[in-house]
């Protein structure tokens, strides 16, 4: 069975279980670690993921892998996580939910371009870039990334040169 029909066997499981908890599934790896393997669960939602949804869902997950044979018999460590800040901005969820956020993306046709995010809907995202309104498709952009801001302008000051 190849990598790909294992994680899309494994998503098509997943999903339900972290639709009812309110959640999305991101990402699902499956990677030797030593004598066993680690099935890494990265989940989101709209308005982020706690360590308490975490704890809920890592359980109902594992229930779900127990009645199914999607990871045979062999040892595997269950890791659910969220998304780190490093993740790309892919797809338009991903957008929508870093508004008000610092990004860095590369333009398709080269270059890059870094600004605020002010709206994403399905097909682009507007991006407050020096206090002007640019508006770019997802299709003119390559993956987006937030920036660590660790002091965000309140809203009316100046930022920082």
């Amino acid at each position: 069975m190849g990598a790909q029909a294992r994680q899309d066997r494994l998503a098509a499981l997943l999903e339900p279980v972290l639709a009812e908890a309110g959640l999305e599934l991101e990402a699902v790896e499956v990677t030797p670690a030593g004598k066993r393997r680690l099935l890494r669960v990265v989940v989101d939602s709209g308005d982020g993921v706690d360590l308490d949804a975490v704890g809920t869902v890592s359980q109902d997950i594992s229930a779900a892998l127990d009645a199914s044979e999607e990871m045979g018999s062999a040892p595997y460590v269950l890791e659910v996580t969220s998304p780190g800040v490093d993740r790309p901005l892919t797809l338009p969820r991903h957008w929508r939910r870093s508004r008000g956020r610092l990004v860095q993306a590369r333009l398709a046709d080269g270059g890059e371009v870094t600004g605020r995010v002010e709206e994403a809907g399905d097909e682009g995202v507007v991006l407050d870039v020096d206090g002007e309104r640019a508006e770019y498709r997802y299709a003119d952009l390559d993956r987006g990334k937030v920036q660590v801001e660790f002091r965000r302008p309140a809203d009316g000051e100046a930022a920082a040169d």
